[in-house]
């Protein structure tokens, strides 16, 4: 800030700074409005009314009945599927996360140094699964209980077994099946995102690394490519988490609803059960602030680690 405005800024109080500010940047601020506005509306809103509703026993008929605290102490001390969930979600998320994050990264980095054409044609194929809806057939083809499903074919072929598995029933199989089609399926945004940001990157930073004394292509990925990157890191990070706490769409898909014995129960399908099912609206509610407020804490602890990245 220059002189002047320091100046001009000590004269004012910070109220009367920031309107004029704002009137000085009024066509900056019109151009953000109308994302501010939906922003607002279908994100902010719903968070807030969230944890308000929390606070309450509501079924959606009749007014809220206002019992404070009562939803988290019932469900911290008093449901033991919830703590079970709580146990899945954070163990699908502790792999799948990671995995998908550090696999996107390198498969991209990969597909970077590919020449155009081959480029594209690549991309493609490793995106796909993120976005086919025939994923889920594909798996339940693989694993299907019956003599038809392949893996089932080859191991009785190979008399390994004698009688069919039922993958999908059993839960020593839900778990880990889940968590590889999962991770399958990871390279989405956030893959696409890393590929920009690779693009991005200024050709003349890596001669001035060389001459700085870079001497291999983990040192270029280190102290050039992953500094010169991260916001699209960051953007990656928060999309992997959203994905890796979110996952149930996985599990009711290939296994149904709810699981065998609650093995791949998790927080979102629990959620579901109370706020779609149950309509219990305030005790549901309660179940998403405490995903939020994880996945608040998670994206925290990740900017603090990527805040380390070339240093």
């Amino acid at each position: 800030m220059s002189k002047k405005k320091a100046v001009i800024r000590s004269d004012m109080t910070r109220a009367q700074w920031t309107w004029k500010e704002m009137k000085r940047n009024k066509v900056a601020y019109a151009m953000i409005a109308p994302y501010m506005l939906i922003f607002t509306l279908f994100t902010v809103v719903p968070v807030v009314l969230s944890m308000v509703i929390s606070l309450t026993n509501f079924n959606l008929l009749e007014v809220p009945d206002v019992v404070w605290l009562d939803n988290y102490i019932r469900l911290f001390l008093d449901d033991d599927i919830f703590i079970l969930a709580c146990k899945n979600t954070l163990i699908f998320a502790m792999i799948v996360g990671p995995v998908s994050y550090l696999m996107s990264l390198m498969v991209a980095w990969f597909i970077n140094e590919l020449p155009p054409k081959i480029r594209a044609l690549v991309t493609l194929v490793f995106y796909a699964p993120s976005i086919s809806g025939q994923v889920y057939l594909i798996w339940g083809t693989l694993f299907s209980g019956d003599s038809y499903g392949w893996v089932n074919g080859i191991l009785l072929d190979l008399g390994l077994i004698t009688k069919e598995i039922q993958f999908f029933q059993d839960a020593d199989y839900v778990m880990p099946l889940c968590i590889v089609v999962a991770i399958w399926t990871s390279l989405g945004t956030s893959f696409l995102s890393f590929i920009a940001g690779l693009q991005g990157i200024d050709r003349s930073m890596y001669e001035a690394g060389a001459v700085d004394g870079v001497r291999n292509r983990w040192q270029e990925l280190w102290y050039i490519t992953l500094p010169s990157m991260k916001p699209q890191l960051m953007f990656g990070a928060v999309m992997s988490i959203t994905s890796a706490f979110g996952f149930g769409g996985v599990v009711t898909a290939l296994c149904g609803f709810p699981s065998v014995d609650y093995a791949a129960h998790t927080i979102m399908h629990h959620l579901d059960d109370y706020g779609g099912q149950r309509f219990e609206v305030g005790y549901s509610s309660a179940i998403a602030v405490v995903l939020f407020a994880v996945m608040i804490g998670a994206n925290m602890l990740v900017k603090k680690v990527l805040s380390k990245v070339g240093q």
